[in-house]
């Protein structure tokens, strides 16, 4: 029977619209299932996102746009979910965390956690409603917030707490062991220095009133919600249906081979930590994989409204198409460090589509049906060391790596044709030209296998038109910018 393969991306918060870094999230995340899909058969990946909705921020976003919260979540989520199309995502589900699949499953996950492991006190110290995150003053000595640079709030009430610190010593050995991985290895390294440094139980509760009786109320207990991470991690097993032990969570989580989660680097203590302590307290598996990525700048700047550098994925593709939005993302976000975007660079990168990859597909198609009426010969050449060195890059989800190969046979083809010049050769040695636009074609096919997981319009159209017995001509895959 084939392997299970299960991937998410995480759930963004609904107090703003979708900017770039949630589409290089979402793009990843599909790029990964459409291979898998390609290696396994499509019953046996699922991917899935959502939107995060039982938020303060999403709350206090919907007072400051004197907005009613249900409408003003609902309406921004759809824009979320309007990504599926937007981007060409082939994601199988979407959850929102006020779903009662959502809720229901969130509330069964805490009650399954062991007693011993949940106790209430008074809590007394910093918090900041945008990382929805708890700080000690170690964390922030000038009472500001490390990541938005804002003053914390003090707050003092009695809320449950996880005694986190339980599940240090498995924690560690879940990571060290590999039986959950985290990609890349700088970030496993800093979140075993994190673990080691001495684990403090948290807060996994908040007051209604406090919550502006919005979130997911604590079973047995009305006069709490949930903290926000408590109940947005479920989503990954909600959605599969966890709070009636369906046969979809029972076959991608309960008894799943892969599960991965690829989320930004903010939020990589809540996913490698906090979330597999609460797995492991309520007897459920923990996650086998985590891939976490950078953040884009905006030509080296932090993206912000207040800047109003922020870039709208609809916008880029409106303006470049799709594909080359996808290429651009996967390949311009370096492995384990930050990227930039800039108007520049996507230009940059649309040309060489066009020049490399669009011009190759065009002109190898016209010769061969000049010379030949399209009918060239099957020629063999060795692909294991190019599909194993692929595979290694996809499943370490270094899509820059992989990118970088497919584009090196692209460059290959291109040199072939260069040197061979068969545009010349054919009126010397008609059987030598037949056999380099032959060879050329047989690698313009394999980069457009390839390329399926991260260009799929393009790459189909490639295999479409040299997959058969005949090379077929069509439009240019990538027009000129000013003819776009």
């Amino acid at each position: 029977m084939s392997k299970s393969y299960y991937i998410t991306a995480a759930i963004p918060y609904v107090n703003g619209e979708p900017h770039v870094g949630h589409a290089l999230e979402f793009i990843q995340v599909d790029a990964a299932a459409r291979y898998h899909r390609q290696k396994l058969g499509l019953d046996q990946v699922r991917a899935i996102t959502g939107t995060d909705e039982n938020s303060l921020k999403n709350v206090r976003a919907a007072e400051d746009a004197g907005r009613d919260i249900g409408e003003f979540v609902a309406e921004n989520s759809q824009k979320f979910r309007d990504l599926y199309k937007t981007l060409n995502l082939s994601f199988e589900d979407f959850i929102r965390t006020r779903e009662d699949r959502h809720i229901l499953g969130a509330q069964k996950l805490w009650s399954a956690f062991k007693p011993e492991d949940i106790y209430q006190k008074t809590y007394n110290g910093l918090y900041c409603v945008g990382c929805e995150a708890f700080y000690t003053e170690k964390d922030c000595a000038d009472g500001k917030c490390p990541t938005h640079k804002k003053d914390l709030e003090k707050i003092e009430e009695e809320n449950y707490f996880f005694k986190l610190s339980n599940y240090q010593t498995k924690l560690e050995e879940l990571i060290e062991s590999g039986e959950l991985k985290i990609h890349p290895e700088t970030r496993k390294n800093e979140i075993l220095s994190f673990i080691k440094s001495g684990l403090e139980d948290f807060s996994i509760s908040r007051s209604q009133e406090r919550a502006k009786n919005w979130g997911v109320t604590v079973p047995g207990d009305e006069s709490q919600v949930m903290y926000v991470w408590v109940d947005a991690l479920s989503n990954y097993i909600n959605v599969l249906g966890y709070a009636e032990d369906s046969e979809l969570y029972r076959k991608f989580w309960a008894n799943g081979d892969e599960r991965v989660h690829i989320i930004g680097k903010d939020i990589s203590r809540f996913h490698a930590i906090y979330w597999p302590a609460m797995l492991l307290s309520a007897n459920v598996p923990v996650p086998t994989e985590i891939y976490v990525h950078g953040f884009f700048t905006v030509e080296g700047q932090k993206m912000s409204k207040s800047l109003g550098n922020v870039i709208h994925p609809k916008t880029l593709v409106d303006d470049f198409g799709v594909d080359a939005v996808r290429y651009f993302l996967l390949r311009e976000m370096p492995y384990a460090s930050d990227g930039d975007v800039s108007m520049e660079r996507i230009e940059n990168r649309y040309a060489e589509l066009a020049n490399q990859l669009g011009n190759l597909v065009s002109r190898v198609a016209t010769m061969s049906e000049k010379y030949f009426d399209g009918q060239l010969d099957q020629f063999d050449l060795k692909w294991d060391d190019h599909f194993e060195y692929l595979d290694s890059a996809m499943r370490s989800y270094d899509f820059k790596k992989y990118l970088d190969r497919v584009f090196e046979l692209v460059g290959m083809a291109n040199e072939i044709i260069d040197r061979e010049k068969p545009f010349k050769l054919i009126k010397e040695d008609e059987v030598k030209t037949k056999q380099v636009l032959s060879e050329v074609a047989e690698i313009i096919r394999q980069v457009g296998n390839f390329l399926l997981p991260i260009t799929p319009n393009s790459a189909e159209e490639i295999l479409r038109r040299y997959s058969g017995t005949k090379i077929l001509v069509g439009e240019s895959l990538f027009p000129r910018r000013d003819q776009a």
